[in-house]
């Protein structure tokens, strides 16, 4: 799997994903601008010593990256979308894509892929998730459909 933070914030958010991604054998993308410096103490507290573990690619765009992987499938998790995450039969190469803290992913982005912008279910009168903890909730979700492939 991989997961793409599209210019994520917070660096303790970032460094639990990584850590996250090291665990599930999980690429991590990046997309630039990031908030924080990538030597920033608090981005690598949270990822411990996982980092020789993840997989780490930079993007300056979300469209540079598109590009880079023309084939694959990439679901967008927001929590404008109508269709739960656990709607979706995931492959092993599919990218999840989420975005900042304050903001989550640009409209354009969702207006363009509306078929593929997933969401995860909760009270209406709430606002969102923790980034990390919503990556954690659809990654393994998609890592159980695939058999915890290297897990257990």
């Amino acid at each position: 799997m991989h997961i793409v933070l599209v210019e994520p914030e917070i660096p303790y958010n970032t460094g639990n994903i990584a850590r996250t991604c090291a665990v599930t054998g999980s690429a991590l993308h990046l997309v630039r601008p990031l908030g924080f410096s990538t030597d920033d103490r608090y981005l690598k507290r949270a990822g411990l010593d996982y980092w020789h573990l993840v997989e780490i690619h930079y993007h300056d765009s979300f469209q540079e990256l598109r590009a880079k992987y023309p084939k694959q499938t990439f679901y967008f998790v927001t929590t404008k979308a109508k269709q739960s995450y656990t709607n979706i039969e995931y492959k092993a190469d599919d990218f999840l894509v989420f975005g900042k803290e304050t903001a989550g992913l640009p409209n354009e982005l969702l207006e363009a892929n509306p078929e593929y912008c997933i969401r995860i279910p909760m009270k209406k009168s709430l606002r969102s998730l923790n980034l990390s903890n919503s990556v954690s909730i659809v990654l393994y979700e998609a890592w159980r459909q695939l058999g915890f492939p290297g897990g257990m």
